[in-house]
């Protein structure tokens, strides 16, 4: 859906919006479940924090074959480093030997969860992953950087964060779709949790980009080395 600000400016128009599941996280879900398909993982819990509609993606991950999923309720937008330490209660509770995240939001475009989470938990961690391989207590990671690919061992438990080639999320069928509604789903409320998820950052507006100015065509080379040259100085 196009993207629009609100009147004032002060965020994004969310009103009749559909949500989704973030596709790096769809991700993340397709690998814990192939973990448990090829018998490495022997549980996968979908976890997410968020308002309490956020239970119609955590649904979507227990139809994509998610055993059970915990929703960490809260009405506010959190920020990164909140969301870490929300997640790092949930998880001391639970004592995963590997969490899989999304590298980042496409909403907020963060990129920091995963890396907050780590350091909070003091676990090792693997980010930007394109394959990942467990060896008993270690994880071999590779992981996809400017320089090409990197391959990384790490002890777990850990922390993993996806990239966009490490598999292809599978479709929901139409009776895992149902079977999806049958499976636990645990609501706990971040009030409960003695975080403190005060904002660090202000957000003073949201604005569109400015428009694009109209392009030109050219008759011939010269002309295009000319304006080039000449009016957008991009050359001499």
């Amino acid at each position: 859906m196009k993207v629009r600000p609100l009147g004032d400016q002060s965020d994004v128009d969310l009103n009749n919006v559909k949500m989704a599941m973030n596709p790096f996280c769809e991700i993340a879900i397709e690998e814990a479940v192939r973990l448990k398909e090829a018998g490495t993982a022997t549980e996968v819990i979908a976890v997410t924090v968020g308002k309490s509609d956020s239970q119609e993606q955590l649904r979507t991950a227990l139809a994509l074959g998610a055993d059970r999923a915990i929703l960490v309720e809260t009405d506010s937008l959190l920020e990164p480093l909140a969301i870490a330490k929300a997640l790092s209660k949930v998880i001391e509770a639970e004592s995963p030997q590997l969490v899989i995240l999304g590298k980042q939001a496409i909403d907020g475009d963060n990129n920091q969860t995963g890396q907050m989470l780590a350091a909070l938990l003091d676990y090792g961690q693997a980010t930007f992953a394109s394959e990942i391989s467990i060896d008993g207590d270690s994880a071999s990671v590779t992981r996809e950087i400017d320089g090409g690919l990197q391959t990384i061992k790490i002890s777990l438990p850990a922390i993993v964060t996806t990239d966009l080639r490490l598999n292809e999320p599978r479709y929901a069928s139409l009776p895992n779709i149902m079977k999806a509604k049958k499976k636990e789903l645990d609501v706990q409320p971040i009030d409960a949790m003695g975080i403190d998820t005060s904002p660090r950052m202000e957000l003073l507006s949201v604005e569109l980009p400015a428009a694009r100015q109209e392009g030109i065509k050219v008759e011939s080379v010269e002309e295009l080395v000319g304006k080039l040259k000449n009016e957008a100085k991009v050359i001499s």
